[in-house]
């Protein structure tokens, strides 16, 4: 089963905000760390600190898209942030990217099996595809 967290942040989101909220929401859903596949975010955030470290302490691929990639997934979405939107063109990055690389990595369909979690700084949601 492939399983891809998705994740979105703000600039200068330190890894200790997005590994505390990645562990939280795996734990919810009783996942463990080692059955993720990948990470997903948006493009603009292939650069971000946070998200390289994170993806180097899990040592996990880290995969971006653009917000035309993702904006395809907007009707499989649990949230529509107006906000994100605004800022983005996209309506939701964390679940959009979590479902896009799960089905890019398994050639077939995926859903969300954990939705949109936040926190202050980030969101986080997690895709699975068989």
């Amino acid at each position: 089963m492939t399983l891809v967290v998705g994740l979105g942040c703000q600039r200068g989101c330190d890894v200790h905000t997005l590994l505390g909220l990645l562990d939280t929401a795996l734990a919810e859903g009783s996942i463990e760390r080692h059955r993720i596949t990948a990470l997903a975010s948006l493009d603009r955030k292939q650069n971000e600190p946070g998200l390289l470290a994170l993806a180097k302490v899990l040592r996990l691929p880290l995969q971006c898209f653009s917000a035309a990639q993702l904006a395809v997934f907007e009707h499989r979405l649990s949230h529509k942030s107006a906000v994100a939107f605004a800022h983005t063109g996209c309506y939701g990055i964390a679940e959009s990217a979590a479902l896009a690389l799960a089905e890019q990595l398994s050639h077939g369909p995926a859903r969300l099996l954990i939705t949109r979690k936040k926190v202050a700084q980030a969101t986080f949601a997690l895709a699975c595809a068989d």
